[in-house]
């Protein structure tokens, strides 16, 4: 059984050395262009390069996320930016767009590369075709159960990663437009706004509100400490923390959590979690804890509905106010430079940086659990309204200094020897590297003091500001001899740089130009106009309107015979059900399962590389993004005919109501409704809620409804389709058939 690795997030350069300085095995970072963080700081192509040198320098890899779609407009400018990466040695790829996925696998056929979790690989069928595409490692959902992810385990020779702490999305990754359809910030473009951690009021089927609490799509945060043994048994590659947008103190504390952790465990057995470190990392930052549906939560204890932001840990109640100061009664700790939050009885919060308190009058510098201590403020607070220490300027100041001492350290061992009429000699060695180095001149015996094996000692230990330190030396020395301290000094810092040129150059990756081709076939222009209804009344409704291709729910009829009926299958399956029919499939795993297949909006193709792919693996039909214009709809049609020389097979919805989002959390289940509801947003906007399969739906508020539909035959598109919800949709679209 082998160590897992502890993947760090690195928004800077300053989390970057945090999460080296704790223990990190790799760390996953975004440059400007092409991350899923676009509102993190982000590295530029220099702090890049730096970033690969540091890392490599204490054996730490790195993984640069590239994990956005990508438009046809912008393939150059990203497979140029891919070229940059691999001839400066950054350890793996992480990538989302399965178009852009197979360009690089062709064109640079040595850069590892890694499944995001944006893919929606949450099954054995998806993991197996992304490792026969070539990729080394799959990002599981985080949906994804431990028994699946040990049976996908046991049955795949590719790397599995698994999240294993921080934030949430409330939807299966990749599979979420409510940013990108509420507010034009698209999460597969890394500029989601999180509207799940806005305030919703939750409605019933008769539109009456039935909530209190306000923030109904909200995570906790996801901690898997107590049942990290399990996934260490199972044997997963990677233990990945969220957060390229948290701070430095927070990227070194559960670094250095999960690093302890995990060498408990193989020391012992069991898993140590240091309590006072996860208590200083609770007021770093948490939304409260969750062992996530990996661990089967259970759907109550899933999400925070009081509050979307930092809860920190609490640090007492207001008691009294007057005189502009307001008075609480710690139950923690409280220095100046603390920050704290007053939560009101209805919610909201107001926060402050403590910069005068007052004990009994007298001004302090830090106040005690149980005394009363007096802050002025002109916030709004009433009384018993509670408090929560939201950062600790102790724990801020330990850990600076921790990074600036530079704890982490190349362990190594040596041996010198010296012997008169001989250079000096050093080998040294970390364990796997060996490097060794002499001195220019023999040495000579001493004619009076000779030099001592304590100050030989002593100086071969110096390794100065290098990321070197020694364990254990062998010295192999009588003592008789005069050896000059410069020439220790000059052998040591020789051995040492060729042990750590020998430890680069390990990592440096061979650099090899392919070039990319896909056989794909030329399918005749076809002007289909298609439906897809939920239920057997639409569905007879909807055969008045004489559509060329019916779509209906997998559960709506036992046996097709019909040839121009489909079944649609879920794009969340654990596990695959055999069928031997025309399907309309959502996810990756189901193109590999099934013969014949049209893929739905949810596989996210937005480029014409994405099309030639699904078509060399015998998709018959690819229907579109959401998220696409008429523009890129043209250009992704005119480049598919310019590089292939054939005519694609692609589907677009041109009606109705998109799914904006799918999740395993049930609202309307947490609220003890049916399965049917609605939320309604701070605007009075509301969506309708919809819970089928064990899974939750939410729609978006507006119908798709795409005009002059004509233009899209013109432009090379094969099939039109209607999205119907229910059959008072269907007058809608009468003119149009």
């Amino acid at each position: 059984m082998k160590k897992p690795e502890i993947l760090s997030p690195a928004g800077d350069m300053l989390c970057l050395k945090a999460a080296v300085t704790a223990g990190c095995d790799a760390v996953y970072l975004g440059g400007q262009i092409f991350g899923a963080r676009a509102f993190s700081k982000n590295f530029s192509e220099q702090e890049l390069i730096e970033a690969v040198t540091y890392c490599h320098g204490y054996g730490v890899k790195v993984y640069v996320t590239v994990n956005t779609l990508v438009y046809e407009n912008e393939v150059e400018i990203f497979i140029n930016y891919i070229d940059f990466l691999h001839k400066n040695n950054v350890d793996a790829i992480i990538i989302q767009d399965i178009g852009m996925a197979d360009l690089v696998r062709q064109t640079f056929p040595d850069l590892e590369v890694h499944a995001s979790t944006q893919m929606h690989i949450h099954n054995l069928e998806g993991v197996k075709l992304v490792e026969e595409m070539g990729f080394k490692r799959a990002v599981l959902a985080r949906e994804t159960p431990i028994e699946l992810i040990k049976e996908i385990k046991d049955n795949t020779d590719i790397e599995l990663e698994i999240f294993v702490h921080g934030a949430l999305c409330v939807s299966y990754s990749g599979q979420c437009l409510m940013s990108s359809l509420i507010g034009g910030r698209s999460g597969n473009r890394g500029t989601c706004a999180g509207s799940c951690r806005l305030k919703y009021d939750v409605l019933d089927s008769n539109k009456k509100i039935v909530n209190k609490e306000k923030y109904n799509l909200s995570t906790k945060d996801l901690n898997c400490l107590e049942n990290l043994g399990q996934l260490i048994e199972i044997g997963v590659d990677s233990l990945k923390i969220e957060g390229r947008m948290k701070s430095p103190e927070y990227v070194y504390l559960v670094t250095k959590l999960y690093r302890k952790a995990v060498d408990s465990y193989f020391e012992t057995k069991k898993v140590v979690i240091d309590k006072e470190e996860l208590k200083n990392l609770m007021k770093t930052f948490n939304r409260e804890y969750t062992k996530g549906f990996i661990f089967h939560e259970e759907n109550k204890n899933f999400i925070n509905p009081f509050r979307p932001n930092n809860l920190g840990v609490e640090l007492g109640h207001v008691i009294k106010k007057e005189r502009g100061l307001v008075y609480i009664k710690l139950v923690e700790e409280l220095v100046i430079n603390d920050g704290i939050r007053f939560i009101n009885s209805n919610g909201d919060d107001e926060g402050l940086i403590v910069t005068k308190m007052l004990v009994d009058s007298k001004e302090v510098s830090s106040a005690k659990p149980g005394q009363i201590v007096a802050i002025p403020t002109t916030k709004f607070v009433t009384i018993n309204n509670k408090v929560l220490k939201t950062s600790d300027y102790k724990v801020h100041l330990d850990i600076a200094n921790a990074l600036e001492v530079d704890l982490r350290k190349i362990y190594i061992t040596g041996k010198i020897k010296i012997c008169v009429g001989e250079p000096i000699q050093v080998e040294i060695s970390d364990g796997i590297v060996v490097a060794k180095a002499e001195g220019n001149t023999p040495i000579e015996k001493a004619i009076n003091q000779p030099t001592s094996r304590e100050k030989v000692l002593e100086q071969i230990e110096k390794t100065g500001g290098t990321v070197c330190k020694f364990k254990n030396i062998v010295l192999d020395y009588d003592g008789n001899a005069f050896v000059s301290i410069r020439e220790i000094n000059e052998v040591r810092r020789e051995a040492i740089n060729k042990l750590l040129d020998i430890r680069y150059e390990c990592h440096k990756k061979f650099y090899r130009k392919a070039s990319y081709s896909r056989k794909v076939t030329d399918y005749p222009i076809e002007k289909l106009k298609s439906v897809y209804v939920k239920d057997q009344k639409t569905y007879e409704k909807a055969k008045n309107l004489n559509f060329d291709l019916y779509y209906v729910d997998s559960l709506l009829f036992d046996e097709v015979k019909d040839k121009k009926v489909i079944r649609k299958i879920p794009r969340v399956l654990e596990h695959h059900l055999s069928y031997d029919e025309p399907l309309l499939v959502g996810e990756l795993g189901s193109v590999r399962k099934y013969k014949s297949v049209i893929t739905d909006f949810s596989l996210n193709v937005v480029n014409s590389y994405s099309v030639a792919l699904l078509n060399s693996l015998g998709v018959k039909r690819i229907t579109l993004s959401y998220e696409l214009t008429d523009t890129q709809i043209k250009d992704l049609i005119e480049a598919y005919k310019n590089r292939y020389n054939a005519n694609p097979n692609l589907a677009l919805i041109v009606f109705g109501r998109e799914e904006m989002m799918i999740s395993k959390f049930k609202l309307l289940s947490y609220y003890n409704l049916p399965n049917k509801g609605y939320i309604k947003d701070r605007f009075s906007t509301i969506y309708e809620v919809r819970e089928e399969d064990n899974l939750m739906y939410i729609y978006n508020s507006k119908i798709r409804k795409l005009n002059n539909l004509n233009k899209y035959y013109e432009m090379g598109i094969s099939e039109l389709r209607f999205n119907i919800l229910n059959d008072n949709e269907l007058y809608m679209i009468k003119d149009n058939v």
